[in-house]
């Protein structure tokens, strides 16, 4: 059975009542600056979150990675392995200087440098954060005999992140990695001032898994030293877990 619509006769006054006036839209120079504070505030939440969260671009200051990473190369690092805490043998890491080994002050940046850093449309520079390889992680047995060979859990470790001419270690060292910490080394051995250099009193050579960053993904700028894949778990495919 289809029901039946009646129409319903208007309320008495309904006919006269007054429409609502609606605010003519804002518009000229008021209108542009709200909606340009509007794109600002969403640009700088989405780049904050992506920081924080994603990826974030730092660049090299200083020859300790060569020639995996150049001095002045910007790199991308994504966050989400930091995150996770999941770091492997062979990873490029960027860490806190959490254990100090920093020996220079830190440079005075400006406001503005700060705050592009802060959002990220400045590359992070390098005065609090340290970048290295990850060689050994947690109960790792790490070692470097007078044969200048590295060995992680009695396995020999083949090399090819080496700069040319460099040696796996100029001296000797013996350690185990306590676990939630990282044993980390420059590819640029001859000078790099990495986990074999801190092991005096009163020190740790040992970098917490809490300090990273996040890995080292991609070389992104200049151009010419572009380059993704960093990471060179090969080497350690041999080793007992």
């Amino acid at each position: 059975m289809k029901a039946i619509h009646r129409d319903v006769p208007p309320r008495p006054g309904a006919m006269h009542r007054a429409a609502p006036v609606k605010k003519p839209p804002v518009s000229g120079p008021l209108a542009f600056l709200r909606e340009l504070g509007l794109v600002l505030v969403t640009s700088l939440l989405i780049s904050t979150l992506l920081r924080a969260f994603v990826v974030q671009v730092f660049w090299i200051p200083s020859p300790s990675m060569n020639d995996t990473l150049m001095v002045d190369d910007k790199i991308a690092v994504s966050r989400i392995d930091g995150l996770r805490g999941t770091i492997e043998r062979g990873d490029v890491v960027v860490f806190h200087d959490a254990l100090g080994w920093i020996s220079n002050p830190t440079q005075s940046r400006t406001l503005l440098q700060t705050v592009g850093e802060f959002i990220g449309i400045i590359p992070s520079g390098g005065e609090q954060t340290l970048v290295k390889r990850v060689i050994g992680v947690g109960g790792d047995h790490v070692s470097c005999g007078e044969d200048g060979v590295v060995r992680v859990n009695g396995v020999v470790i083949d090399e090819p992140y080496l700069a040319p001419g460099q040696l796996p270690s100029s001296f000797p060292f013996d350690v185990i990695v306590p676990e939630d910490t990282l044993w980390v080394m420059g590819d640029n051995r001859g000078n790099s001032a990495d986990s074999r250099y801190h092991q005096g009193a009163g020190q740790t050579p040992f970098v917490p898994v809490s300090s990273v960053v996040g890995t080292v993904q991609a070389v992104i700028w200049p151009v010419t030293h572009w380059k993704w894949g960093l990471s060179e778990p090969g080497p350690f495919a041999g080793v007992n877990q």
